[in-house]
C-alpha cells in the first residue's frame, strides 16, 4: 500500500485486489477500487476515486477530487489538476511515434524514447473511450466528447468531439453549453457566468459584486 499524504484520520480506502505500489502517495479520503493499479511514485490527492481496473502510471501527478473511471489508462508523465473527470476506458497516451522495435530489429527499451504526458487542467472532463495523443493539454472546464481522438490542445471551456476532435460548442463550469448573447458574448444558463470569445479563446468575465 502507498503512503498516506496529509496526516488525516480519514485515510485512503484501497480495495484488497488493487495493486498500489508502496512508493506511491495516496491522499486522505481517496478510494482505489478493485483491480486498479497505481504505480511507483504516483501522487494522488485527497478525495479521489480510482475506478475498477484503472491504471495510473509511474510518477503521474493527480490533484484533489479527481474521478478516474473504470479501466481508464493514465500513462506517465501525465499531470491531472483538481476536479478532473476521466471517463471509462479513456486512454492518455505518452508516445508520439510508437514502435516496438528499432529499424535494425532490436526491441525498444525505456531509454530509446521520450515519454510525453497529457495535461488535464482544472475541472475538465474526458468522455468515455476518448483517446488523447501524447503531449496535448486540455484546458480548464473543457469537455471532450465520448469517443473523441484529441491530437491538439483544447482551449478552456471548449467542447470538442469527433475524430480528430474539433470544437463544436463552448461550455460553462457545469458542463452545459453556453448561450450566445451576441457580439462574441456568452452566458451560462445555470450559473449566470458571463464570457467573451475572441480569436478562439473564451474568457470568463468578472462578475458584478
Amino acid at each position: 500500500m502507498g503512503t498516506v499524504e496529509g496526516g488525516s484520520a480519514a485515510g485512503p480506502r484501497i480495495a484488497p485486489s488493487a495493486d498500489v505500489d508502496e512508493r506511491a502517495a495516496i491522499g486522505p479520503g481517496t478510494t482505489v477500487w478493485d483491480l486498479a493499479q497505481v504505480r511507483e511514485h504516483a501522487v494522488l490527492g485527497a478525495e479521489c476515486i480510482i475506478g475498477r481496473g484503472a491504471y495510473i502510471g509511474p510518477g503521474v501527478r493527480i490533484g484533489d477530487r479527481v474521478k478516474v473511471q473504470n479501466h481508464a489508462l493514465v500513462y506517465e508523465p501525465a499531470v491531472i489538476e483538481d476536479g478532473v473527470f476521466i471517463g471509462p476506458a479513456v486512454v492518455l497516451t505518452n508516445d508520439r511515434y510508437p514502435r516496438a522495435i528499432e529499424p535494425e530489429g532490436r526491441l525498444k527499451r525505456r531509454s530509446d524514447w521520450r515519454a510525453e504526458g497529457v495535461t488535464l487542467r482544472q475541472g475538465c472532463s474526458i468522455g468515455a473511450r476518448a483517446v488523447l495523443v501524447a503531449g496535448v493539454t486540455v484546458g480548464r472546464w473543457a469537455l471532450v466528447a465520448a469517443g473523441a481522438v484529441v491530437h491538439r490542445d483544447v482551449p478552456d471551456h471548449a467542447l470538442v468531439a469527433g475524430v480528430p476532435a474539433r470544437r463544436i460548442k463552448w461550455v460553462g463550469r457545469t458542463g452545459e453549453p453556453l448561450r450566445s448573447a451576441g457580439g462574441g458574448h456568452w452566458h451560462c444558463p445555470r450559473t449566470g457566468d458571463r464570457f467573451v470569445a475572441a480569436d478562439g479563446i473564451l474568457t470568463r468575465l468578472q462578475q458584478p459584486s
